[in-house]
């Protein structure tokens, strides 16, 4: 049945992608308003929702005409965007992406067109082997610059204008087993990176979290996840008895409004409540010093299983309510009270559980999206996870969560943009439009299969790359969905 209604749509949208056009300006082109997209999930708090306006609106979905971008390369993230900035002396909107093998490219988002490319001096040497990034790129909050990883190991600060190096820092001694997966982000004046590790965890690595002076490219403090003593990057496996408790999920690390103050949840590894963390949420501060935990009572278990935690990270719930989800490749998402994480408002330690709710993710399938939380006009509160088994919404009642609905339809982070839920179904390659207040498909937008990648939607347009890294292939698509004139 999914199938058949998967073709219908399918046909339905195809028809309409050369339909009439929006209603236009004096110029021609729709009148939508700009915007920028400045990092994954459009802000350092990661909740996945964009613009409250993007000119694009249930009833003119069917207008939207795509254009295919071939790119030297796979994104196998998500991409950023600037209305309106000067690239190669003329103002335009520019969206860029980083390519698994380090290779940034700039785009005309109007037309698809490739303005510059950066290409590290690792790109050769690694193209077609194991050893790749999936970090999305972050703007620094001047639009004058971006930084980007690739896979050496290196994060690099670009300029917007011409795509020339300003600066390469290395966060890691050893980049064949510490990988740069998770999203790049800036907060109260540094450069935020995360590690992990490559598929199965060979020995030894350590992920670690390290923030940089944006204007030097200096490593200003590291946070080691695995003997969290020593306080600069670890030469595996020299200074450190342990390995893995990696920090892989899609937005890397999730700003606190009010304190600044960084999450990061981590994948298998070691736990003692003292120098090893985990399987664990953790609160750091701004300079990086550990503050609390959340760390779940069957975490040996998950270690034991291979179940990571750390698949996805927290999402801070909106509106003051100071709750964050946690979901996990155990198909579980546990309710979180920041305030008092392991259940107390002491300091980290050994202490386990303290969740207020576990309720099972959508099919209880292995989380491996960043959930995006909504404030709906009203007030209501929504959560939208999206694994291999379906999406689901989840609202807030009370301190509990309770599923509003569920759709069988797969998918990566899902996005809310201009009142709409915006959800890449990576195995049957189709964008899903929802409503986002009762789970009604608007729309499937015909696209191509992925693995992490998830959409952005600003400035009447819709950014879509597609692919998957570990396919190893020096060449991949972006997909344009655009009202026409724009």
């Amino acid at each position: 049945m999914r199938t058949l209604r998967w073709i219908r749509l399918l046909v339905g949208v195809v028809g309409c992608l050369a339909a009439a056009p929006a209603v236009l300006g004096a110029t021609g082109a729709a009148r939508v308003p700009s915007g920028d997209w400045l990092t994954f999930d459009d802000g350092v708090q990661r909740s996945g929702v964009g613009p409250s306006d993007t000119g694009i609106v249930a009833g003119n979905l069917g207008r939207l005409r795509r254009i295919v971008v071939r790119l030297p390369g796979t994104v196998d993230s998500a991409a950023v965007e600037l209305a309106n900035v000067r690239v190669r002396g003329v103002r335009r909107d520019v969206a860029i992406m980083t390519t698994s093998y380090g290779r940034t490219l700039a785009l005309d988002a109007a037309t698809g067109r490739i303005l510059w490319e950066f290409s590290p001096p690792s790109v050769r040497r690694l193209e077609g082997g194991p050893q790749v990034t999936t970090a999305s790129p972050a703007v620094d909050p001047d639009r004058r610059f971006v930084y980007v990883s690739s896979p050496d190991g290196r994060i690099h600060k670009l300029s917007v204008a011409s795509g020339r190096q300003v600066w390469s820092t290395s966060v890691t001694h050893d980049p064949t087993r510490e990988k740069i997966a998770g999203g790049l982000n800036v907060a109260d004046g540094e450069l935020i990176v995360v590690t992990d590790g490559y598929d199965g965890d060979a020995p030894s690595y350590q992920g670690h979290v390290v923030t940089i002076d944006p204007a030097s490219g200096r490593i200003t403090h590291v946070f080691n996840t695995l003997c969290s003593n020593i306080r600069t990057l670890i030469d595996p496996p020299s200074r450190c008895h342990a390995s893995d408790s990696a920090i892989w999920g899609r937005p890397g690390s999730i700003i606190e409004p009010g304190s600044g103050n960084i999450l990061v949840t981590t994948g298998n590894g070691p736990f003692n409540g003292r120098n090893d963390w985990g399987d664990s949420v953790l609160e750091l501060s701004p300079s990086l010093r550990l503050l609390h935990n959340w760390t779940p009572t069957d975490a040996q278990q998950l270690n034991a299983q291979d179940t990571d935690l750390g698949s996805t990270e927290p999402a801070l719930l909106p509106g003051g309510t100071g709750l964050a989800v946690q979901g996990g490749k155990s198909g579980v998402l546990s309710l979180l009270d920041l305030r008092r994480l392991d259940g107390t408002s002491g300091p980290a330690g050994p202490r386990t559980g303290g969740e207020l709710q576990r309720i099972d993710a959508p099919g209880a399938a292995q989380v491996f999206s960043q959930p995006a939380v909504w404030r709906a006009p009203g007030g209501r509160v929504y959560v939208f996870v999206a694994d291999g088994a379906g999406t689901a919404a989840y609202t807030l009642a009370g301190r509990r969560l309770r599923v509003a609905w569920r759709s069988g339809d797969a998918g990566t982070s899902p996005v809310v943009a201009g009142g709409l839920l915006y959800v890449f179904d990576e195995q049957q390659g189709d964008l899903n439009v929802f409503n986002p207040r009762d789970g009604h498909l608007d729309r499937a937008l015909p696209a191509a299969p992925g693995h992490w990648n998830s959409p952005i939607v600003v400035g009447g347009r819709i950014i879509l790359p597609v692919g998957d890294d570990n396919d190893h292939r020096s060449s991949g698509e972006l997909f344009i969905y655009h009202l026409p004139g724009v």
